[in-house]
């Protein structure tokens, strides 16, 4: 049992990474005007005023929650105060997001203010947050695969 959550915890790990540098790629090619801010957002955000349409967005949040939820329920609790600000954290940024605006990336907005150098610290910090999350789970499995 514990193994099957360290290795679902991991492939959940995968996809976040997974996200945190496409978010990272898509954010620099916005600072070096590869593209523009419009086509940025739009990759980050579907097109529309709801959260619910969000496409990297919400999956984020969801990928979160559910290794948080994973170590809650495993009662793994060192694991599961790591994650849990981070969870955190992405839940009140969803829904702290202006009425009006397109999305936690909103095209009018991400120059302003140095929103673009914020999103940009913000997803490298999370990169580096999942990358030791990553191996925190891959120690922990390889560990319950040998005691088991």
């Amino acid at each position: 049992m514990e193994a099957a959550v360290f290795i679902l915890s991991l492939v959940d790990c995968c996809a976040l990474i997974f996200l945190a540098v496409y978010f990272v790629i898509t954010l620099s090619d916005l600072e070096c005007d590869y593209i523009n801010a419009r086509a940025c957002c739009s990759k980050l955000n579907r097109r529309g005023v709801t959260l619910i349409n969000c496409t990297w967005v919400v999956p984020e949040l969801v990928g979160q929650a559910l290794a948080t939820v994973l170590m809650l329920v495993s009662l793994h609790w060192f694991v599961f105060l790591l994650n849990l600000p981070v969870a955190a954290w992405n839940m009140y940024r969803v829904w702290k997001v202006p009425m009006g605006n397109m999305g936690v990336f909103d095209p009018t907005e991400i120059h302003n203010r140095g929103q673009l150098k914020s999103h940009m610290k913000e997803s490298m910090i999370k990169l580096g947050f999942h990358l030791l999350c990553f191996f925190i789970y891959l120690y922990s499995m390889i560990l319950a695969l040998i005691n088991n």
